[in-house]
């Protein structure tokens, strides 16, 4: 039996956070279908309800950790050669940071 770390916990991860993008999409294209919106008041009306930008928020988070597991893994396996590695997910962590600064920014100017 093998000690140490495993593979589990990115797989879950990336199993979870795959789960909610869908589900999170699936509720957008239901709600959009339902009731459209035909104007940018309506669109920020949507997004401004609390609940709407907590999923949002989570739907950010989700997709920032499915990228890090899903890039990281293939940076592990495919980068050569494998001195760079290091380099490469530094500047993987870096880019996926920004993103998710960004995508903070997004949410704080949301209109409450």
């Amino acid at each position: 039996m093998k000690r140490g770390p495993t593979g589990l916990p990115a797989w879950l991860v990336q199993r979870a956070s795959a789960v909610y993008l869908l589900l999170f999409l699936v509720f957008v294209l239901a709600s959009f279908a339902l009731a459209p919106v035909h104007s940018q008041a309506e669109w920020l009306q949507w997004l401004a309800r609390p609940g709407m930008r907590l999923a949002l928020a989570v739907f950010f988070a989700a997709l920032l950790a499915h990228m890090w597991v899903g890039l990281r893994d293939v940076l592990l396996d495919y980068a050569q050669p494998v001195r760079i590695r290091p380099y490469l997910l530094i500047g993987l962590a870096a880019g996926l940071c920004g993103l998710a600064v960004w995508a903070g920014f997004i949410l704080l100017r949301m209109p409450a």
